[in-house]
């Protein structure tokens, strides 16, 4: 069931059939989610936001080409490196900008920060930064949901480090024994920190590999070229609409930033820097907007035009954010435990 690793195509070759405004519509997504955590990398040296960030650079067309394909009531989770899943779900860059500076009016009432987005308005259930934990969190929802007779997809996001978790493969199991409508999606970017994939994997297999012993349709695949991880989930999730049980696709990508923080790390010698420039020469947003170029759909003054209307979105919310109020210490337990 394990499928191939994309290939890169001639760019004309890799022209689709996709509408020009979906078409348009996954550049934007990409392109607001790297405009917000760029902002992000400005922001956080002045230490008004006290949060752990992990950050999506150089990974935002898995999130954006997945999300595509959702409808508002589906649901989604994700880990610590979950920005781009948020915004890609439709949640507010204001409520999340909000969440990072600790504020009353952020997603998690400012007590969460950017581990612990959430947004119920559009199914976003959350994210968890302990390794593998939210994977068993969302099939939990996914089975809630069918016990009362809805049938959402669920997408669970998480990296490749949660592959190595035992309650991986139990929620594997589960899942694929009650054909629950799920999507898994691995975001592989090949490091956990700083440990490459051979100290902690076997050479021979893919994480995809490890779906197929569940009998789990599993798919190795590009994590870079939206519009091609756009056809692949597409494909896959009207597949578990139709009731023909869950899936998992493994993605290859790469984060620029260092495992924690706005920060680079090439200092550190763990990863090299031809390994760093062979990834960023293959930058999502560039290879998309590559694509629209030959196909007549970007003109610079439209991508200038998009930069220009995010911008003045990302600034608004940084403001909204700044001026918001802190929670009162008579919230403190609020939303702790149940009611």
């Amino acid at each position: 069931m394990r499928g191939s690793t994309s290939s890169i195509l001639d760019l004309k070759q890799r022209n689709s059939n996709l509408g020009n405004a979906l078409r348009i519509a996954l550049f934007r997504s990409m392109l607001r989610i790297r405009l917000v955590e760029e902002r992000i990398v400005e922001l956080y040296p002045e230490s008004d936001m006290r949060c752990p960030t992990h950050l999506s650079l150089g990974q935002e067309a898995i999130a954006a080409g997945v999300c595509a394909s959702l409808e508002r009531s589906d649901y989604v989770i994700s880990a610590h490196r979950s920005h781009a899943h948020y915004i890609a779900k439709g949640g507010s860059i204001f409520s999340m900008f909000a969440e990072l500076y600790g504020k009353k009016t952020g997603c998690a009432s400012g007590k969460g920060g950017s581990m612990h987005l959430i947004d119920l308005d559009v199914n976003f259930l959350g994210c968890v930064p302990i390794v593998g934990s939210t994977i068993p969190i969302g099939v939990g929802a996914a089975f809630g949901a069918s016990l009362l007779e809805r049938a959402p997809v669920t997408v669970i996001f998480f990296g490749d480090g949660a592959a190595e978790t035992g309650v991986f493969h139990e929620s594997l199991n589960f899942t694929s024994v009650h054909n629950l409508p799920i999507l898994f999606v691995c975001e592989n970017n090949l490091y956990s920190v700083n440990t490459p994939l051979g100290p902690r994997q076997p050479k021979t297999r893919t994480i995809a590999d490890l779906a197929a012993g569940h009998a789990i349709e599993a798919h190795h695949a590009d994590g870079q070229e939206v519009e091609a991880v756009y056809k692949l989930a597409a494909n896959v999730i009207d597949r578990i609409r139709a009731g023909k049980g869950p899936a998992l696709l493994e993605l290859m990508t790469y984060r620029w930033t260092e495992h924690c923080g706005p920060n680079q790390d090439l200092h550190l010698g763990y990863r090299s820097k031809e390994e760093f420039d062979a990834w960023q020469a293959r930058c999502p947003i560039r290879l998309h907007r590559e694509m629209l170029e030959v196909a007549s759909l970007l003109a610079d003054n439209e991508e200038k035009k998009i930069k220009d209307e995010l911008s003045t979105e990302i600034d608004q919310a940084v403001a909204f954010a700044r001026s918001s109020p802190f929670p009162d210490r008579s919230e403190l337990l609020h939303g702790i435990y149940a009611q």
